[in-house]
């Protein structure tokens, strides 16, 4: 909810005065507010840089588009992430409307004021704005290295071999470049390149949520195991490729798309999907967002949905994968023979 301030004008007859943040991005942009109070002034839209919030050796920090927004992300401390407004507010330790009133001054914007000398417009054609206004870029490179035994074992555990990772384009990450700036990886962390076709996804298992697939330029309609689905009675469509190299074992016609968002589903995937195919079955986690993905993607497309019993979630199992890894590929055997799909 963006909180909007209201201050009396002191001239009689002024019209109420609004001040908030979309009245300063009338004036500048998301791109003025970073320029203005970043400290590191060699930054650069989607480079590693330095983090403004500690002193540190190697860079950590990031300000890039997303969602056609310009947001900022710590890679060494998940809670320091945000859009412009809570850059200042984190950064000067100030509420939203002490950030809205520095802005406000700092530029010249006469937002409260009411009269401005327009110095916020010799302030932002000191400098260029950037080309990119909409997406988020990114170029990774990776420097790959041979699996360790930590991490050959953390595939054991779901029925995967050296083989399968070969297959399946998964490789071990010894040092990755985000934007041709090295990006900051702990020696502890478990960490993971999928490969396709010159895209990469970078998979930290053990990291938290929001950084575990963090980077990744991988478009959102790429798929895995199209190839498997020809001529099939039934397609099994997965929602990771982890899922999918587990279901690959037991059900041989099966495919994954990136995620559990509508957006991966392009006519061309579904069209193919449902020529080579009698029937299509979609399988999402089975908690609650997964289920509401599953109805909203099978009632679009005519699908019929197979997640995960809900019995497990007391385990704290909602997918293929931890399943296998709990109680076994013959369960995932045993439930699908029950569901008449093998």
């Amino acid at each position: 909810m963006v909180e909007v301030f209201y201050f009396k004008a002191m001239i009689k007859g002024r019209k109420r005065i609004n001040l908030s943040p979309d009245s300063i991005l009338e004036k500048i942009s998301e791109y003025d507010v970073y320029k203005m109070y970043m400290p590191h002034q060699n930054w650069k839209i989607n480079t590693v840089t330095y983090s403004p919030f500690r002193n540190e050796k190697h860079p950590s920090f990031i300000i890039g588009y997303r969602g056609g927004a310009l947001r900022y992300k710590d890679f060494a401390d998940s809670a320091i992430r945000g859009g412009c407004f809570d850059f200042v507010m984190m950064l000067f330790h100030i509420s939203l409307r002490e950030a809205l009133l520095m802005i406000d001054r700092d530029f010249d914007l006469g937002i409260i004021s009411g009269t401005s000398t327009k110095n916020y417009e010799r302030i932002i054609s000191d400098y260029a704005q950037p080309t990119s206004t909409s997406k988020r870029e990114f170029f990774i490179q990776v420097k790959t290295r041979k699996f360790t035994h930590e991490e050959l074992a953390y595939w054991n555990m779901y029925y995967q071999d050296i083989d399968d990772l070969r297959a399946n384009n998964v490789y071990s990450i010894d040092t990755l470049f985000l934007n041709k700036q090295k990006f900051p990886l702990k020696d502890s962390d478990l960490r993971f390149g999928y490969l396709y076709e010159g895209h990469w996804k970078i998979y930290r298992p053990y990291a938290d949520r929001k950084n575990k697939w963090m980077p990744n330029n991988v478009p959102i309609t790429m798929m895995d195991g199209l190839q498997d689905i020809k001529d099939c009675d039934v397609a099994f469509i997965n929602k990771s490729k982890k899922d999918y190299m587990v279901m690959k074992k037991v059900f041989p016609c099966c495919c994954a798309v990136q995620n559990e968002g509508l957006g991966c589903f392009s006519d061309e995937n579904v069209e193919y999907i449902q020529e080579n195919s009698e029937r299509q079955i979609l399988s999402f986690d089975s908690d609650e967002a997964g289920v509401k993905n599953s109805q909203l993607i099978t009632e679009k497309f005519g699908f019929e949905y197979c997640n995960v019993p809900r019995i497990y979630l007391d385990e704290g199992i909602k997918d293929w994968a931890d399943l296998a890894r709990i109680h076994g590929l013959k369960t995932i055997e045993k439930y699908l023979t029950q569901r008449e799909l093998i």
